[in-house]
């Protein structure tokens, strides 16, 4: 790796041609500046990130060392999701935003395991994604990767990865799974939420969670300071505010709700720790 801290990465997996590709991809990795995908590995006890990104993993976890247990909450929900999406409610369309790095679990897996017809693009802003992703999917046809940035939702909308994969005259499951606690007041998260919402058609569902407020406790404003200070990103929000993200949509059952708590597949016997109720989110639909 050079000294200057880049790696150039050319995409040149085989795998199915992709619409819109013009040759392989060049991807500029950067070991220097800490991403929340690979933060988010590095929760997950993955392998794919730098010593940048576990310094920024290893801060957190000193003011919230629940943050690996919220992390496995936060996956087991994004299963349960997916799951009962794809076999419940019949919507075989996953836009998953934000996605970080391919792991065990992943959504194309456990939908086309509900339903093999299932299509899923993963969208990303960290380019490693795109070639871990590539590289692990380039026999599925019925899924993409793209390296996007979601806080311009109309070029993620009209990319042509995402156009070839998604049919936006049926039903999709947009997925905003831990990732807008990673973007700034400033940048319009509930904007961006609106013009996803009124990008699909009714019966669509929207699958969101956050970072969340426990009331006044010193823990909350902490990691968000170290987030922001080391991270450039991570909002801890108020219940209200993830609230209003849901404004126009119709929540399911049980609401907006801590992740342990969202149609568990065991019991939750406390509910009341840090680990279970710092994350919250639900699933909506679109009339």
């Amino acid at each position: 790796m050079p000294s200057d801290g880049h790696d150039q990465v050319s995409d040149t997996h085989g795998g199915p041609a992709r619409d819109g590709d013009d040759g392989p991809d060049i991807v500029t990795l950067d070991d220097g500046v800490p991403t929340a995908a690979r933060v988010y590995d590095v929760m997950l006890d993955g392998k794919d990130n730098y010593s940048i990104d576990r310094q920024v993993a290893h801060a957190s976890l000193s003011v919230m060392p629940e943050l690996k247990e919220i992390a496995l909450h936060n996956r087991a929900m994004l299963h349960r999701i997916v799951r009962y999406a794809a076999a419940e409610e019949g919507v075989t369309q996953f836009l998953d935003l934000g996605s970080g790095l391919p792991t065990v679990g992943n959504t194309h897996e456990v939908a086309q395991e509900a339903n093999p017809d299932s299509r899923v693009v993963y969208v990303d802003i960290d380019p490693i994604v795109l070639v871990h992703g590539r590289a692990i999917l380039q026999d599925n046809e019925n899924t993409r990767v793209v390296t996007a940035d979601i806080r311009k939702p109309r070029e993620v909308l009209d990319h042509p990865d995402v156009r070839a994969l998604i049919d936006f005259d049926k039903p999709v499951c947009v997925m905003l799974c831990g990732i807008l606690h990673h973007i700034l007041d400033e940048e319009d998260p509930n904007g961006i939420v609106a013009a996803l919402r009124e990008a699909v058609p009714s019966g669509s569902l929207f699958f969101i969670t956050n970072f969340t407020r426990l009331g006044d406790t010193p823990e909350s404003a902490e990691l968000e300071r170290v987030l922001l200070d080391q991270l450039g990103t991570g909002r801890v929000r108020t219940p209200e505010e993830l609230a209003r993200y849901f404004d126009g949509l119709e929540l399911l059952s049980p609401g907006i709700v801590p992740l342990p708590l969202w149609r568990p597949d065991e019991l939750v016997t406390d509910a009341t720790t840090v680990g279970v109720r710092f994350m919250t989110g639900g699933l909506a639909r679109k009339p």
